[in-house]
């Protein structure tokens, strides 16, 4: 089972970047698909995510309307769009592959997720 992150880099304050999550090894049909970031000296907070059966989709608030996460199933690939970058979204990214039937309680709970990806840096620069 793998999680394959990419596409993170270094942006100026206002731009954008979009993050891939691949998975391979089995099916996660029945898994939910979250993004989560860590940035230095601070614990690990939950970015969105999104269901490979349904779509549903759930972001916390600071995030509305800047980033969006979508599927493609056919290339069993998730991203995370995000716009209006701010230096307060310098962080490494990870992707994560959880049980889709926990509850929305849960979505935000990094402990609920199985299945992690390693990774990927986004700077953020003014």
């Amino acid at each position: 089972v793998q999680l394959q992150a990419s596409g993170g880099g270094l942006v100026q304050a206002g731009g954008s970047l979009r993050l891939s999550c691949t998975v391979s090894g089995r099916s996660f049909s029945n898994y939910v698909m979250g993004w989560f970031r860590q940035a230095p000296g601070k614990e690990r907070e939950f970015v969105a995510v999104i269901s490979w059966r349904s779509g549903l989709i759930y972001y916390p608030d600071f995030v509305k309307g800047r980033f969006t996460i979508s599927r493609d199933i056919a290339k069993s690939t998730v991203y995370l769009q995000m716009n209006s970058l701010n230096l307060e979204d310098t962080a490494v990214y990870y992707c994560a592959a959880g049980d889709g039937r926990m509850g929305k309680a849960d979505l935000r709970v990094q402990s609920k997720y199985d299945y992690w990806g390693q990774g990927t840096q986004v700077t953020v620069s003014s």
